[in-house]
């Protein structure tokens, strides 16, 4: 039997940092293209010939696509290598995006967009078990953070880059850019990382016994409600910051970009403390999150205290998110590529659970600083299931995600 051990060495260590760039800047991309739309529902809905609130239904055909897609796609692709699944997934990815930005019709560009949402969880998924297969197990969390570092950055550089460039030259055009950046992921995998074989052992039915396992359904319990408590705020950014704390619109611009920076610490932050420990940095995520969200509403009544508790917000949610990643990946399993993905789609189930909260609490008639103590509750909600999760690892004697090895991708370092 040949043992797998992680590579190490100079060129080894090359090879990794380029095959999680090549990851990440798939993930700067997927980012963009998810965030992008928002900003340009008034350019597409006159290019399209619909209404405002007809165009936000293009944001939700690509959420569906994201919670459609993630299981799916792991499931049925259990027997393809991951680097070539890797590779499938982002070309679907372009072509998405290019349908997108030469459609002429509403009916086509949901379409288009449900179809460019559908690799969206399955390769955060799928890269988040390629990146923590490449590294020795104390080093995991670190790897997945690294590659969900794009979904941040996208927030800081590419969402804002895009938006003025659709407001300039035209909705279609972000959608373009963005399909150059599919390419370019495209090429840095295809050149950046090894050939990812498949054990004989791993089928449909093996990543599919990720769902018979309780602590799989917890660990995404814990992401969709305490993620679900960010959501409820974050869905109502702009209407509370101009309203509550006194922002124009046009600065909004600027209040993103500081969540945006917060979310970018928080995962490389949060990286390195699962590493370290697991389920204690996802409680005090979760303990950040809550304390953060009850305070929001008195901080957000002034310019200052907002953008504090903008990038609070951000750091605190993100530092959940390796640790969530790393978390499933323990307890699926044989299922790893699939409980993996899943988590993405849990994720766009917390936005759309947060949204909805958010929205019955304004309709209510509470003010903008409502849905955030709304939100803590969720947050506590969420630390309360993790909890559990962590008292049933104790009761069955074993104390998962601390010390797990992950094992290599042997020869990951010949080309």
């Amino acid at each position: 039997m040949t043992t797998s051990v992680a590579p190490d060495g100079p060129r080894a260590s090359r090879h990794l940092g380029l095959a999680l760039l090549a990851l990440a800047i798939g993930g700067f991309a997927i980012g963009t293209t998810e965030f992008v739309t928002m900003g340009l529902l008034p350019q597409i809905a006159d290019g399209v010939h619909i209404s405002i609130p007809t165009a936000g239904h293009v944001v939700s055909a690509y959420a569906i696509g994201v919670v459609v897609g993630a299981p799916v796609i792991a499931a049925l692709g259990a027997r393809t290598g991951r680097k070539r699944l890797l590779l499938g997934l982002m070309a679907v990815f372009v072509i998405g995006n290019v349908l997108s930005a030469v459609a002429n019709s509403y009916e086509l560009l949901m379409a288009a967009r449900f179809l460019t949402g559908l690799p969206h969880g399955a390769f955060f998924g799928i890269g988040a078990v390629v990146g923590t297969s490449m590294v020795p197990a104390n080093r995991r969390a670190w790897a997945v953070s690294m590659i969900m570092v794009g979904l941040p950055v996208a927030n800081i550089i590419g969402v804002p880059l895009t938006t003025l460039l659709g407001q300039r030259l035209g909705w279609q055009i972000p959608f373009l850019a963005v399909g150059v950046l599919g390419l370019l992921t495209l090429v840095a995998v295809w050149f950046w990382v090894a050939p990812q074989p498949v054990g004989n052992d791993v089928n449909v039915r093996s990543e599919l016994s990720a769902l018979a396992k309780p602590q799989v359904w917890m660990a995404l319990l814990v992401g969709m409600v305490g993620f679900g408590g960010m959501f409820a705020t974050y869905s109502f950014i702009t209407p509370t910051m101009t309203e509550l704390a006194g922002f124009s619109e046009t600065a909004v611009t600027i209040v993103l970009a500081v969540y945006g920076v917060g979310m970018t610490g928080g995962t490389l932050v949060g990286g390195r403390l699962a590493d370290r420990a697991l389920m204690p940095s996802l409680y005090g995520g979760l303990v950040a999150v809550t304390i953060v969200l009850g305070t929001f509403g008195w901080l957000a009544q002034s310019k200052p205290g907002a953008l504090i508790g903008v990038f609070a917000m951000g750091f605190s949610a993100s530092i959940l998110i390796p640790a969530l990643q790393t978390r499933l990946m323990d307890v699926a399993h044989e299922g790893q590529s699939l409980a993996a993905s899943l988590n993405h789609s849990t994720l766009n189930v917390a936005n759309a659970l947060g949204a909805w909260l958010g929205s019955v609490v304004l309709s209510a008639g509470y003010g903008y600083e409502w849905p955030s103590r709304v939100g803590a509750v969720l947050a506590v909600a969420g630390l309360v299931l993790a909890l559990v999760s962590g008292l049933m690892d104790r009761r069955t004697g074993r104390a998962v995600g601390e010390g797990t090895t992950s094992p290599a991708v042997e020869g990951y370092s010949q080309r």
